[in-house]
């Protein structure tokens, strides 16, 4: 009990440290955080200020995230508690999330609940009460095939006909709309909520329409580039930070290989899972962390662990000795945990689970900022 007290302590006070190395410029910029060049000219001010947020977030440790925190977990759904502000992250540790991660799937079709079952205006009303609280929110996109309206998962390849003069290109731009407003419908006090965007992720797989498999890497990049115009240029969406995650890299990948370009990505990402294999989740935690903060530091880019977990949490002391010590002092903004749909597909943790008092453990170390650690974070 005296070593969690003197731990929660030492990380106000890292916190504390990082305020004050900021406070001493009212200014959105200043020496230490100098004016990043953003995908968006047009950017809100609320969006601005996520991006410094996250910098100051990464000097002080990582923003804890979970993907449909608040909207489900196991044994429970907000749809059915309207009223309770629930997530199986504080059920076992006391504390919320600060990252919130959502998916707008099927969004395309004007359905009303997306790919996870999770009802959209639900979702909108989870995405406005956590960013009241305080939490940041990062939003994906496992669009479906425009081609033939299946899955993400579906092997049509589809990416050339959606580009440049693409058959397919005016039904995607309608998709792309619906997006747009539905980003845009994201406000609270009459503005529009700054949203970490990730669309295309882990395009150096083969398992979904877009990756490595179905489309050529000068394709991708005219797919990332048209979407970006559309949206920002054609749409007028301005309260984004655009984000490329690559999946876990084998060892000859090339991270860039898909890269757009500086003028249209804002942060670097990584999917790492832990797929029972301890030694090669650490491996590739380490490795491919210290090449994307390489390349993100000549860049002048943000980046972080955008999606991991180990499915069901199997391991003993998974958070503090597998996960923790490899990503202590890597630099990343945030990670996002995946989500928890059932007792045989979940990453976190829920009550009576064998690694409940690991997950405490983890929720206690320095580095780990949940909702209540950014309360601290004011600039």
């Amino acid at each position: 009990m005296i070593k969690n007290t003197i731990s929660k302590h030492y990380k106000t006070f890292i916190i504390v440290l990082v305020v004050l190395q900021f406070a001493s410029c009212t200014s959105l910029y200043d020496a230490t955080y100098t004016k990043p060049v953003l995908v968006d000219q047009k950017l809100s001010k609320e969006t601005k200020r996520l991006h410094k947020k996250l910098f100051m977030i990464s000097k002080a440790g990582f923003a804890i995230g979970q993907q449909d925190a608040t909207a489900y977990g196991i044994g429970w759904k907000k749809i059915d508690n309207a009223n309770i502000w629930r997530s199986d992250m504080h059920d076992v540790s006391g504390s919320f999330p600060s990252i919130y991660g959502f998916d707008i799937a099927k969004i395309e079709f004007d359905s009303k609940k997306n790919i996870d079952s999770v009802d959209f205006g639900v979702m909108r009303n989870l995405i406005v009460e956590a960013h009241k609280k305080g939490g940041l929110i990062t939003i994906s996109w496992h669009a479906y095939n425009p081609v033939n309206d299946a899955s993400s998962w579906d092997s049509i390849p589809a990416v050339s006909k959606i580009i440049k003069t693409g058959a397919f290109k005016p039904k995607y731009k309608k998709w792309v709309l619906k997006v747009a407003n539905f980003l845009k419908s994201l406000k609270y006090k009459g503005r529009e909520i700054p949203v970490i965007f990730r669309p295309f992720h882990e395009m150096n797989g083969d398992w979904f329409w877009w990756g490595d498999k179905y489309c050529t890497p000068e394709d991708y990049k005219t797919l990332w580039r048209e979407t970006v115009h559309m949206l920002r240029d054609e749409y007028d969406v301005h309260n984004l930070l655009y984000v490329y995650s690559p999946n876990r890299l084998k060892k000859n990948d090339d991270y860039l290989k898909y890269y757009p370009g500086d003028n249209y990505v804002d942060i670097f990402g990584v999917d790492i899972y832990d797929y029972k294999r301890s030694d090669e989740f650490e491996t590739s935690l380490k490795n491919d962390l210290h090449l994307v903060k390489n390349i993100a530091t000549q860049k002048d880019k943000l980046y972080a662990l955008t999606e991991t977990g180990l499915e069901s949490v199997t391991t003993n002391n998974w958070f503090t000795e597998t996960l923790y010590p490899n990503i202590e002092n890597s630099g990343i903004s945030w990670i996002l945990f995946w989500r928890n749909a059932n007792r045989k597909h979940h990453y976190m943790p829920y009550k009576y689970h064998k690694n409940e008092g690991d997950f405490k453990k983890f929720q206690s170390l320095t580095e780990t900022l949940f909702l209540k650690d950014l309360k601290n974070l004011k600039f």
